[in-house]
């Protein structure tokens, strides 16, 4: 199943914010995107319909197994994309942007040679 730009960065999302929280709550995802609580309600909802993330009594929301392969997958290529654009001679601010544009359709195949050679820059 091919999975939508937009929820490939809510899970990612929901990562990054978990690795310095305790817990993520929605409210957290609308301040780190400055969406509305409705449109980001929405989404979750979606993502919990389709498995990806749970949400506990107390609204906090989990990526589950399926939701944190994707999201790791998806933070893994933005690190390595904005290293890699950075090194390359692109000014932060513009290589992190891109990074973010490019993971999303860049093939695993050619990610897989990009972080190599990356890796020998």
């Amino acid at each position: 199943m091919k999975m939508q730009e937009s929820a490939q960065d809510y899970l990612e999302s929901i990562l990054i914010l978990s690795q310095t929280r305790e817990y993520v709550r929605a409210t957290d995802i609308c301040n780190y995107f400055g969406y509305a609580r409705a449109t980001v309600s929405v989404f979750l909802k979606q993502l919990k319909e389709n498995g990806y993330v749970d949400v506990d009594g107390k609204n906090h929301v989990f990526l589950t197994d399926n939701g944190r392969e994707i999201a790791e997958d998806m933070y893994e290529r933005h690190l390595t994309l904005t290293e890699f654009f950075k090194r390359i001679g692109v000014p932060d601010d513009i290589a992190a942007k891109d990074a973010c544009r490019v993971e999303h359709y860049v093939s695993k195949h050619t990610f897989e040679a990009l972080k190599k050679h990356a890796a020998e820059l």
